[in-house]
C-alpha cells in the first residue's frame, strides 16, 4: 500500500480493487439564463485556481482565449496544499483580496459545514454572496464558451462550435477517461493490477493521438477547440511531473514527435504558454507536503528540469494548416 492510499486527503477516492476514482463536485448549478441557474454577469464572479492543477488551468486558458479575463476576476492560491487545503498565502496578508478568505475550504464550509470531500479547484465564486457558484471542472469551460458568449471579446475563437459539439463531447470523454484522469489513475493506484491497467490504457491512447496528430494540426483538423485545451493541460505536466511522480514512464512527452510538436504549438499560442507555470507544477507535484512521501521525496526537493526553454523551440506544425 503506497503513501497515497494511507493519506486521508484521498481516502474517499480509493476503491477496494486498488483503483482511484475522482470525487464528485459539490457546486454543480450551471451558468445560464434559466430558472435557478447562475446568470452570467460582468464583475460578479471570481475564478479560483492554483497553477499546478490541470483542471483549473484549462478554465484559465479558456477565460484568456475568449477575453473573459476582462469580466471574470482570478484568484490564485498557493500550489502547496496545507492541512486545510489550498491557501491564499501568495496574497498580501494571506487572504484573497476580493473574497477576504484564507482558504478555499471556507467556500465549501459555507455551503456544507459537514462536507468531507477535498475542497478543489477550479471553483467560481459569486462575489456578491460569497457563495460557491460552480466547481464542475468537466463542464465549466463549456459554460464559458456558450452561455458567456455575450462577453466574449471581438474575434474570439469558437472553441465549442454548435455543429461539432457531439464530436467534441465524445472526444472529451475519451481524453478525460484515458489521459486527464488516466495519469491520476496510474499515480494514485494502490494495487499493481490497477496501476498497470491505467498505465496501459494511457499509453495506448497517447499512441493513438500521436498517429492522429501526424496529419492534423489540432485534434479537429485546422480548428482549435475545447478538446485541445483539455489535452494540453495534461501534456504540459507530463515530463515535469507525471512521468516520474506517477510512474507513467514508458515514454516522455518529448519522445512523441507529433504530440511534442503539438504541445509546443499550443504553448506558443497566447492563452496557453502565458498561463503555464512550470516551476509551480514541478514544486507542487514533487514537493507538496501531501505528496512528498508518495513521490519518495521526504526532503521536499523539487527538480530544476526539464528545461522550460524547449517549449519555445520551432514546431513546424503550421504546414499542416496549409493546402
Amino acid at each position: 500500500m503506497n503513501a497515497i492510499s494511507k493519506h486521508p486527503v484521498f481516502a474517499n477516492e480509493l476503491r477496494a480493487d486498488g483503483s482511484f476514482v475522482p470525487q464528485s463536485n459539490l457546486f454543480t448549478v450551471p451558468f445560464g439564463y434559466g430558472p435557478g441557474e447562475h446568470r452570467p454577469e460582468a464583475g460578479r464572479y471570481r475564478l479560483l485556481w492554483m497553477k499546478a492543477c490541470p483542471y483549473a488551468h484549462r478554465a484559465v486558458i479558456v477565460r484568456k482565449l475568449l477575453g473573459l479575463d476582462k469580466v471574470i476576476s482570478l484568484g490564485t492560491a498557493s500550489h502547496f496544499r496545507t492541512e486545510y487545503g489550498w491557501e491564499f498565502s501568495l496574497d498580501e496578508g494571506g487572504v484573497d483580496p476580493v473574497l477576504g478568505i484564507r482558504y478555499i475550504k471556507e467556500i465549501y464550509d459555507r455551503a456544507d459545514p459537514h462536507y468531507k470531500g477535498r475542497p478543489t479547484v477550479p471553483i467560481v465564486v459569486d462575489i456578491i454572496t460569497g457563495q460557491g457558484a460552480n466547481s464542475d471542472y468537466f463542464r465549466l469551460t463549456n459554460y464559458l464558451e456558450t452561455v458567456w458568449s455575450d462577453f466574449h471579446m471581438e474575434g474570439a475563437p469558437d472553441l465549442y462550435p454548435e455543429e461539432s459539439r457531439g464530436d467534441i463531447d465524445a472526444l472529451n470523454d475519451v481524453i478525460f477517461r484515458d489521459v486527464n484522469s488516466g495519469v491520476y489513475k496510474a499515480g494514485f493506484a494502490h494495487s499493481q493490477e490497477a496501476y498497470e491497467r491505467a498505465y496501459d490504457t494511457l499509453f495506448a491512447r497517447l499512441d493513438e493521438l500521436e498517429r492522429h496528430l501526424q496529419t492534423n494540426r489540432y485534434l479537429f483538423g485546422n480548428r482549435l477547440t475545447d478538446s485541445d485545451v483539455r489535452l494540453y493541460t495534461t501534456l504540459a505536466r507530463f515530463d515535469a511531473a507525471y512521468y516520474s511522480v506517477f510512474n507513467t514512464n514508458r515514454n516522455r512527452l518529448i519522445d512523441f514527435p507529433n504530440l511534442w510538436g503539438y504541445a509546443r504549438d499550443l504553448y506558443q499560442t497566447p492563452g496557453f504558454g502565458d498561463t503555464t507555470d512550470f516551476a509551480a507544477i514541478r514544486n507542487s507535484y514533487h514537493a507538496s507536503p501531501h505528496l512528498r512521501g508518495f513521490a519518495g521525496n521526504p526532503s521536499g526537493i523539487y527538480p530544476k528540469g526539464p528545461d522550460d526553454r524547449l517549449w519555445n523551440t520551432p514546431h513546424g506544425r503550421e504546414k499542416l494548416s496549409k493546402g
